[in-house]
């Protein structure tokens, strides 16, 4: 999709941002799925603790794997769609344009 290069690159900038932040956080939450010392598990633990609630161990597993899996994609989706962004005169001779046909 072509759009104006100001737009582009706050597209860009912010897209790729957010998908970094993302598969970060969601490598975070994988650590605290295989972790049982882990910063994270600790505070979920706390915090679970502190209202009266003891989750058991297999749950906090299986809830930070999904989460993290589930980070780890939505940054990925995140990125694949930023990336489909071009601005004006972005051509397959002077950009990374992937809708072009100009390979004859």
């Amino acid at each position: 999709m072509v759009v104006p290069i100001a737009l582009y690159k706050r597209i860009t900038a912010y897209s790729t941002l957010t998908a970094v932040v993302a598969v970060v956080l969601g490598f975070v939450m994988l650590d605290a799925a295989t972790l049982q010392v882990s910063l994270t598990r600790r505070f979920v633990v706390g915090a679970f603790g502190a209202v009266g609630v003891v989750p058991p161990e297999t749950f906090l597993t299986a809830l930070f794997s999904v989460v993290g899996l589930g980070l780890i994609a939505f940054g990925a989706g995140v990125y694949v769609l930023g990336s489909r962004f071009r601005a004006a005169g972005m051509t397959a001779e002077n950009g990374n344009s992937q809708d072009d046909d100009a390979e004859v």
